[in-house]
């Protein structure tokens, strides 16, 4: 378990991190979210051992990152924002460098390094100086460092920065599949990341905590959650008749896509009255769904509009 108390960080009369608390068990994937300049990858550093906090406590797997640093640290494994690296370095020189560093053997380097080289598909750039590589594969070799020990707790900070659909598909995958026996804290600013990969969702800002929830109970605080989307060329005719249900409070209109949104009471759900009406107006239906909520629209909202944790909290 990580277990987060009261933390904070000053630097000078800025106040980065404040009163921060929280607690992540084995098998789960938190995400971290923030705008820029909430105090996300000033948390991630403190509870990483890089930064010391102004006060407040940060235990992983039971050791306390101040007073027991090199036990806490040998649990983990962290992508750094940027992945730094050194540059007239290969990936396997990287990667031995990494091993020398985190007292592998000769048979857990040889077994380690074969299992992060597969699973992060760098077979075809080993050889290759690290200063050369596209920003996505210098990436990858980042996450390989981080994974080489098989740690029992993964920090990532924007672990898909820079790649391509296709591999942030693959590393969102790879993030799932360690998740079993691990804890993982992703820290992002990419919400389909959060969506994708995490069990729990920390919102924050100003350094403050905002919101802590699962993905679906955030969904669920939209205006969007249980709205109804229909596309049909009887546009107007929908819209007009839609706009009349009681339990609809207002319909959106795109008209070059000929689809409208339903937004619904809260806490009602109009899709059965909806697909109704279109199937006695004989409206011809290209698309009738049910969306789950925004995510962007709920963090815009407890960012933007103030919402404090005790109100966030599910």
């Amino acid at each position: 378990m990580i277990e987060i108390k009261d933390l904070r960080k000053d630097f000078g009369s800025l106040t980065a991190v404040r009163d921060l608390s929280f607690e992540v068990p084995e098998g789960q994937v938190l995400g971290f979210l923030g705008p820029n300049g909430a105090g996300k990858s000033t948390t991630m550093k403190m509870i990483c051992g890089f930064l010391t906090p102004t006060a407040g406590s940060v235990s992983v797997c039971g050791f306390d990152i101040e007073t027991q640093p090199l036990e806490a640290k040998r649990c983990m494994g962290y992508l750094p924002e940027g992945a730094p690296g050194y540059g007239e370095m290969t990936p396997q020189q990287f990667l031995d460098f990494i091993a020398d560093i985190r007292g592998l053997d000769t048979a857990q380097r040889r077994e380690r390094q074969g299992k992060v080289i597969d699973q992060l598909q760098l077979g075809r750039v080993l050889h290759q100086s690290i200063d050369t590589l596209s920003k996505g594969f210098r990436r990858r070799v980042g996450l390989a460092q981080a994974l080489l020990h098989d740690p029992r707790v993964l920090i990532l900070d924007e672990p898909t920065d820079g790649l391509d659909p296709n591999q942030k598909h693959e590393v969102r995958e790879l993030i799932g599949a360690l998740a079993k026996d691990k804890i993982v804290i992703v820290s992002t600013h990419i919400l389909e990341e959060v969506e994708a990969v995490c069990d729990r969702a920390i919102i924050i800002a100003r350094g403050r905590l905002l919101a802590d929830a699962t993905p679906q109970e955030l969904e669920a605080k939209s205006r969007y959650h249980n709205a109804v989307r229909l596309t049909t060329s009887e546009l107007d005719a929908a819209v007009e008749q839609i706009s009349r249900l009681a339990n609809v409070t207002h319909v959106d209109v795109e008209r070059n896509s000929r689809r409208l949104v339903a937004i619904p009471q809260s806490g009602t759900a109009p899709f059965g009255e909806i697909s109704k009406l279109a199937q006695e107006q004989g409206w011809p239906v290209e698309e009738l769904t049910v969306e789950r909520g925004r995510l962007d629209e709920v963090f815009r909202q407890i960012t933007l509009g103030g919402t404090d944790s005790q109100g966030a909290q599910a």
